[in-house]
């Protein structure tokens, strides 16, 4: 594993390298509040590739945004692709989980040419609502921001009970909290600190609606795999069987597990990704 760090031109995004460099790239998103070692159990199953797993601006080991930015869900697609484009990389294997299943799904629709095959878990598109909730949910959002911005600061007591948190607010093994956790904190002067910017968890502004998550699903062109977890989230269960049609050149396979399958059960995860790498799933 490699320590990864590019500089962009407004901030600068980390990650880890998985595997062998001379080897396929797959460009690897994780989850909302999740990094980069999300991806490390997978990718002791898939030798064949090399994994360049990032921390999403305000995750992990990368850059928050300035003071006064928010986190808006299209910037994220920004961020990716900038960096995608001062890395110079032509085309690359995306893969995505939840909340990096939904950036790559946004990606790979409007760079169609960069994106040769997409793999999203526990995820199926952008996240949508009805036209109508639009006045009610931004004043939410900013109602929300403020009363975040007026807050304190937590801090985690101990890495072991915010652990033993995670693992049971995630509904995940204690191995896989502590890989998350352990990127995810830090330690300065005797106290611990989250490295996620905690603006995060703040109420998004706006959310598109199902005719534009329409449009945007449509227009993936490359062969797609969605994997679901048999206990995984309903509503993303809900979602892909109302847009099973959106996408031309679509693959969906259930796995056992739940929301966190790759990093709980990463070897039939494996199996399903590479035998879609290797077009031999029927």
């Amino acid at each position: 594993m490699q320590e990864l760090s590019f500089k962009l031109s407004h901030l600068t995004i980390r990650g880890v390298g998985l595997g062998d460099p001379n080897k396929p790239m797959i460009l690897a998103l994780h989850g909302w509040l999740d990094n980069a070692a999300s991806f490390i159990p997978l990718s002791q199953y898939l030798p064949d590739y090399y994994i360049v797993a990032i921390d999403i601006t305000g995750h992990g080991l990368s850059d928050h945004r300035p003071k006064g930015c928010h986190y808006h869900q299209m910037d994220f697609v920004y961020d990716i692709h900038e960096l995608v484009e001062s890395q110079q990389w032509q085309s690359f294997i995306l893969l995505g989980h939840s909340m990096g299943g939904i950036i790559a799904s946004l990606y790979a629709s409007c760079f169609t040419e960069k994106v040769t095959k997409l793999i999203s878990i526990e995820s199926f598109g952008p996240m949508s609502k009805d036209a109508v909730s639009s006045p009610v949910q931004l004043r939410e959002s900013i109602e929300n921001r403020l009363k975040a911005n007026a807050a304190k600061p937590k801090h985690p007591s101990s890495i072991e009970l915010t652990i033993q948190a995670r693992a049971k607010a995630g509904d995940m093994s204690i191995s896989s909290a502590t890989l998350l956790i352990q990127r995810n904190i830090e330690q300065r002067a005797g106290q611990y600190f989250f490295r996620t910017d905690r603006r995060l968890r703040t109420f998004s502004s706006l959310r598109i609606t199902d005719s534009q998550a329409e449009a945007f699903m449509r227009n993936i062109i490359c062969p797609m795999l969605v994997i679901m977890g048999d206990r995984g989230f309903e509503s993303m269960k809900k979602s892909l069987s109302h847009r099973l049609k959106w996408v031309a050149n679509l693959q969906v396979i259930e796995c056992e597990g739940h929301h966190h399958l790759h990093m709980d059960g990463p070897i039939p995860v494996a199996q399903q990704l590479n035998a879609f790498l290797l077009d031999k799933i029927a």
